[in-house]
């Protein structure tokens, strides 16, 4: 054979290696893992995250029984942290997944559910996908005729082959078979109907896999209705329980994993439409795995040359953002490591996530604020106020991200991990151990959110220290932010505001917001004209008592409400030292303000 020859039958042998493989991966990888077609199963728009989801979450996963959940509640009750949500991690129920309460653990658990209920707490409790034959951490630990009679009446994925998984070995419940879901459902319905809101869907669904010659793991998995993929699986896992759940409750939530670092599922783990909260995994107390503040050997080796600190969180959420997803968190300081989290990072970590969708604080190591020390206390408890504050805003936004906006979170290109938060806040989240982070601004004005009375014109980039109480927040001039303030933590009011919604406006030019109510009455639109030596604020929709917290250089000459004049010391008041002027209104006409401004200087 010719040079030629042998060159040209290399390249025909090259051309078919590559098809093969080719073929090899779409079959082994992009099809049961991605779906078909390519990213089908981000199809869809984020369900509608009902506003009670947005609120502060809690949990903890070193003692899990009823005592010490009503401790952990009690102390943040008696500390004033607020919780909206109380998460109940596995082990909870007597195997997994029977949806039984092991009474030893949580004794009268119907009772006790309903005692959270009546103090205003939502309950979310830990599932998966699995039907175990043995449970090491359950009460009842070898469940092997359960499993076998499931098996036998073929409720089970790929006839029932048992799989290990991080709580014991068990087969998938198959989402196809009618008789399976009866089944399955009647035992859910043990606790649905004791009003539970919602379920952390673990990721057990990933390992459905098949099994070549009971060795080779395959992408493919036989079902009552046929061959099913991973990502098939996946996507039912997510859709059956989601779905199940509005049926017993209009309000009903799914927790679920988004995105999970850049090669571990790149289109994301939960389908959106079908994801609405969402986690990205489980991550370590410490700003980069590896660090020494990672005592945790097993996790260190685990974790090799693999980011699970805090900058992969912040990373990680953000790519879940650009993806679609519309309401993304993770547990704040990470969820295991060390027995000792470190005061700096759970400071930053609690920071950072009053500005996610999801404020998530829980996980392994001490979450008894109280019993760590008093400056991270002062600041978990002022930045949950301050995300709690922030719902009205947020909700606002997860509906228009909901009608096929943009998600609450936005990665911006310029600045290292900056995003905006909804449009008017532009976070530059502090990833490493220091003071000092460097901020890039986009176009406009913009405000330092904890010190508002100078603007900075963008684009901009500077370096600055940034105290342990405060975070690099800027927000936009012209922003016009609906508020639920209760407490005077941050600033923007105190208990006084209770029962109010408070608008801070940041006047420059014409702007506007319309909040759609978090108790679901409606739409208020608040309109706000700036013009030469006169301030226009006009309501319209559904009226609420409102305070309005505006940013003004000077004390105004005249304020009036629908053509009548409102008094100094009874209507509204100045803040010299603030530069704030403070209007509080119960009722009105038609909600017409015109402020009279000061001509400067």
């Amino acid at each position: 054979m010719t040079l030629r020859g042998s060159l040209v039958r290399g390249a025909q042998v090259l051309v078919v290696g590559l098809i093969l493989l080719a073929v090899f991966f779409y079959f082994y990888v992009a099809l049961p893992f991605w779906g078909i077609p390519f990213n089908a199963q981000r199809h869809g728009r984020p369900p509608l995250t009902p506003p009670w989801a947005l609120e502060c979450w809690l949990w903890e996963d070193d003692n899990n029984t009823a005592a010490f959940t009503s401790e952990l509640l009690d102390g943040y009750a008696k500390y004033d942290i607020p919780v909206r949500t109380i998460l109940i991690d596995s082990p909870w129920s007597t195997r997994y997944n029977d949806f039984t309460f092991d009474e030893a653990r949580y004794p009268n658990a119907k009772q006790y559910i309903r005692g959270l209920k009546d103090k205003g707490y939502r309950v979310v409790l830990w599932m998966t996908c699995m039907v175990n034959n043995n449970s090491p951490d359950t009460a009842i630990k070898d469940s092997s005729d359960w499993f076998n009679e499931a098996r036998k009446n073929g409720y089970l994925m790929g006839n029932g082959m048992p799989m290990k998984w991080w709580k014991g070995r068990g087969g998938f419940i198959d989402y196809t078979n009618p008789a399976a879901m009866s089944w399955w459902h009647g035992m859910q319905d043990q606790v649905l109907d004791m009003g539970i809101d919602g379920w952390k869907l673990d990721g057990a669904d990933t390992l459905c896999f098949g099994w070549l010659f009971g060795k080779i793991p395959v992408p493919y998995i036989s079902a009552h209705k046929g061959y099913m993929t991973t990502r098939g699986y996946m996507d039912h896992y997510a859709r059956d329980e989601y779905r199940y759940g509005l049926t017993k409750n209009p309000e009903f939530i799914t927790l679920i994993r988004a995105y999970d670092t850049p090669y571990s599922h790149p289109e994301g783990f939960a389908p959106i439409d079908a994801a609405p909260v969402t986690w990205i995994g489980d991550r370590c107390h410490a700003w980069q795995a590896g660090d020494s503040s990672v005592n945790d050997k097993d996790l260190m080796t685990k974790s090799k040359d693999v980011n699970r600190g805090i900058e992969a969180a912040i990373r990680d959420i953000l790519l879940s953002s650009k993806r679609g997803y519309g309401v993304v968190g993770d547990d704040i300081a990470g969820y295991h490591g060390s027995a000792i989290i470190p005061p700096r990072v759970y400071m930053r970590w609690a920071e950072f996530g009053c500005f996610n969708g999801l404020f998530l604080n829980g996980g392994h190591g001490e979450r008894r604020m109280w019993m760590r020390t008093p400056e991270e206390l002062d600041i978990v408890r002022k930045f949950s106020w301050l995300h709690t504050e922030l719902v009205p805003y947020m909700y606002s936004h997860v509906v228009l991200c909901h009608e096929g906006g943009k998600p609450l979170q936005r990665p911006l290109d310029k600045g290292k991990y900056h995003y905006l938060f909804g449009d008017d806040f532009l976070v530059a989240p502090i990833y490493r151990d220091s003071l000092a982070n460097t901020v890039v601004l986009p176009p406009g004005r913009w405000r330092y959110l904890f010190n508002d009375g100078e603007s900075i014109a963008g684009p901009a980039t500077f370096t600055r220290d940034f105290p342990l109480d405060e975070f690099p927040v800027y927000i936009r001039d012209g922003a016009v932010i609906p508020m639920n303030v209760s407490r005077a933590y941050t600033g923007f009011g105190d208990q006084e505001s209770q029962g109010y919604v408070t608008w801070a406006i940041y006047p420059n030019g014409t702007n506007a917001f319309t909040c759609h109510n978090p108790d679901k009455s409606g739409t208020t639109t608040v309109r706000v004209v700036q013009k030469e030596g006169v301030l226009d604020i006009g309501f319209e929709g559904v009226q609420k008592p409102h305070i309005l917290r505006i940013l003004l250089p000077a004390k105004p000459k005249t304020i009036q409400l629908d053509g009548k004049d409102l008094v100094e010391a009874g209507d509204w008041r100045y803040d010299a030292k603030d530069q704030r002027l403070w209007i509080k209104t119960k009722s009105y006409s038609s909600g017409q303000y015109r402020i009279g401004i000061k001509d400067e200087g």
